[in-house]
């Protein structure tokens, strides 16, 4: 076993799914927080454990099946015939249940720790696919939104989930973006489950009207396209019961120049776009509306462009 390191370290950021209009098509890495995970090499092949938890949180889950991060481990172990065992000491900067992709965090950080550990053997691509084995311990089937953008960092678009295709998308410079973390919790799976199965053919074309006009936007950089397109009529009216005081906070940013407003993933956080001149009045705007719902919400920035994985410790193979 002298190929493989005693310890490896990565983290992952939050992330914005769907960000606004792209359902399970977008996610955006947004690096206010991290999740990090310290791996440790276990000389028992194939076994997976927690060790010490810290952040956010004192403990979670010490179930394989139950724990994103040990899910997303015994993945890339078994991907690699489980040369080794792992345990792993997690640190939760990423709030749960909040819409800012808490598991993906976790899940992406493990994965890339024990790949590390491993020696890299497998690509971003692989991580991202086994971290989705993590992801699934919050949703089944996991959606990919979170976890692409904690992978690869910035704008990011499944076009295709089998086989996939992930692709990154420019970001148009001079925007910025902000977030509010309600004092609420909403699992993921709860959320999809509102959602009808079925959808009008109007709704439809609209909506795909506004996913190709972000998009598009986004591309050429052109704002008054992105205006027009970070609009939610698909999903954001079905999960607004979660958060009734969304319709105030999203107007309250509009009114102060955003581009666009809407649920971070299933919510409760909001993320809203806007030029970066007017950062201070939207997120002012913002944190306004709340109080005046009596909402209590903690307020994140984090660059447009976020950064994805990073192996903090580069692992250092034993000599035999």
């Amino acid at each position: 076993m002298s190929q493989f390191a005693h310890s490896a370290r990565a983290s992952a950021p939050a992330s914005i799914g769907n960000v606004g209009v792209g359902f399970d098509v977008l996610g955006l890495a947004f690096d206010a927080v991290r999740d990090r995970v310290h791996a440790h090499r276990l000389e028992e092949a194939g076994k997976v454990e927690l060790g010490t938890v810290s952040g956010l949180v004192d403990n979670l889950p010490t179930q394989v099946d139950r724990n994103c991060a040990l899910a997303a481990a015994k993945a890339v172990l078994d991907a690699a015939d489980n040369p080794i065992g792992v345990r792993l000491d997690v640190h939760k900067g990423v709030p749960l249940s909040a819409g800012m992709g808490g598991s993906a965090a976790s899940a992406v950080a493990a994965a890339g720790a024990v790949n590390a550990l491993l020696g890299s053997p497998f690509s971003a691509d692989e991580i991202l696919v086994h971290a989705m084995e993590g992801e699934r311990v919050s949703a089944d089937p996991p959606p990919w939104d979170n976890v692409m953008a904690a992978v690869h960092g910035g704008l990011v678009l499944a076009a295709r989930l089998d086989p996939p295709v992930i692709r990154s998308l420019p970001l148009p410079e001079g925007l910025s973006c902000v977030l509010f973390h309600p004092d609420r919790k909403i699992n993921t799976q709860d959320a999809r489950d509102l959602l009808a199965p079925v959808t009008d053919r109007q709704i439809a074309i609209e909506h795909s009207r506004n996913l190709a006009s972000f998009v598009a936007g986004c591309a050429t950089g052109d704002l008054d396209l992105i205006r027009a397109g970070l609009k939610d009529i698909l999903i954001e009216p079905q999960r607004l019961p979660l958060l009734p005081e969304l319709a105030e906070v999203k107007l309250a940013a509009m009114h102060a120049g955003a581009l666009g407003c809407s649920f971070s993933g299933s919510g409760p956080s909001v993320f809203a776009w806007c030029d970066s001149s007017k950062l201070d009045a939207v997120r002012t705007a913002m944190a306004a509306a709340f109080e005046q719902s009596g909402c209590q919400a903690d307020c994140y920035n984090a660059p447009l462009q976020s950064r994805g994985l990073i192996i903090e410790t580069e692992p250092v193979a034993l000599r035999a």
